[in-house]
């Protein structure tokens, strides 16, 4: 029997290490997954927060390019932009005008459009 406690207590020794081993790597594992997961979050909270500040920037310049586009389009501006330019534009003529009249829908008289199906035709039976 003495031989088996010798080879039993080389046994015990090594088993309890490899434990200790196996729950410190945990232990240090996690906390470097923790720390790698804190710099991910704060790498994304500043991007997502450059990102907002860059839509701001676009919704501003956006406005601006409007409100320059409408003054560009008004009337006043044009005739003053044809007359800097010396384009020789005048105001029409009242000859060179023409003036079409609006359409009129004819309604039908009591008031009831006609009815119309896509893919039928009276007197033809769809089942075949």
């Amino acid at each position: 029997m003495p031989k088996l406690k010798k080879n039993q207590s080389g046994g015990i020794r090594f088993g309890p290490a490899v434990k200790a081993f196996i729950l410190c790597f945990v232990i240090a594992s996690s906390a470097v997954g923790y720390v790698w997961e804190k710099g991910q979050i704060y790498e994304l909270g500043r991007q997502i927060q450059q990102r907002e500040i860059r839509l701001s920037q676009l919704k501003s310049e956006d406005q601006r390019l409007t409100d320059q586009l409408v003054i560009l389009r008004s009337p006043v501006m044009l005739d003053q932009r044809a007359r800097q330019l010396n384009l020789g534009l005048v105001p029409a003529q009242p000859g060179q005008v023409y003036r079409l009249p609006d359409p009129i829908l004819n309604a039908p008289a009591n008031n009831e459009f006609p009815r119309e199906f896509a893919g039928r035709q009276e007197g033809l039976l769809l089942e075949q």
